[in-house]
Order: structure tokens, then sequence, then C-alpha cells
């Protein structure tokens, strides 16, 4: 998906390559994708790349807080992603997530999202009906006083 939102970034700065928001995003995906890297080179590539996109969004819109504030953890994201990855972070997630047995996997995690699926359906349901109930008591609570004869 990263890669995907890479490819549909660049087509949209190739249209404008001003535009702010898409460079500000663009970063975000660079950084993302680094931190699922545990090569720690290409994985500063990605972050370089990110640095650049943000320095080019704050020069498009100075002002703004998210962008000056995507700039400075940029810069130390390489070293918070040595850290991550030398005591085994996201890289053994991702290694879990990406390897193993892939048929069994997503036998659990289906049965495991259709419980949780379950579980926000009823949720969901009962915070409906609370608020209904809720509404309908302040509804005739505040019943207007009936127009004078």
């Amino acid at each position: 998906m990263l890669k995907d939102a890479v490819s549909k970034l660049d087509e949209a700065l190739s249209i404008n390559p001003a535009k702010h928001e898409a460079l500000w995003c663009l970063g975000n995906a660079y950084t993302a994708g680094a931190f699922l890297t545990s090569d720690h080179d290409e994985a500063k590539i990605q972050f370089d790349d990110a640095f650049q996109c943000f320095q080019k969004a704050v020069e498009e819109c100075p002002g703004n807080e998210h962008y000056l504030q995507s700039l400075a953890s940029c810069a130390k994201a390489p070293e918070l992603h040595k850290e991550i990855h030398k005591h085994g972070g996201l890289g053994q997630a991702q290694q879990t997530l990406g390897g193993g047995s892939a048929a069994s996997s997503s036998a659990k995690s289906s049965a495991k999202n259709k419980s949780s699926d379950l579980k926000y359906d009823i949720f969901g349901w009962i915070i409906l009906a609370v608020g209904l109930v809720a509404w309908v008591g302040m509804a005739k609570s505040n019943v207007p006083p009936p127009p004078p004869s």
C-alpha cells in the first residue's frame, strides 16, 4: 500500500509540484516505509527522501506546525530506526507478518476479525440504543409549555 501511495503522490506532485499537502503525505509514506525496512542503508535513503519532502512542504507553507514537527522528527528518525531494529522491533513483526504459514495465520486472523467485528457491531447497536433513549428522555423533559388560551 505504501508503494501505491508513493506512486499516487508522485503523480499528484508531477501535476502540481508546489502542493504542500502532497509533499507532507509523501514524506510520511517514505518515513513509514523506512521504519518497516530492516536494512538500515535502504531506510536511510527513504528517510532522506522524506526529509526532502518535509523540507519542501515547509518551504511552501512555512507556518505549518505539522510540517515543522515532521521535519524535526525526520531528522531524528534514522537513529530511532537503528535502535528499534537493534532490539528486533519492527523487523521481527514484519517477518512474523510476512513469513510463517500464511494459510494458518490468515485463518486465525479471519476468525479473530469476525469475532472482533461482531463485538463492535453489538457495542455499536448498544451505544445507538442508549443515545436514542437519552435523546427521547431529554425531549420529553423539555416539552415547551402549552400556549396560553
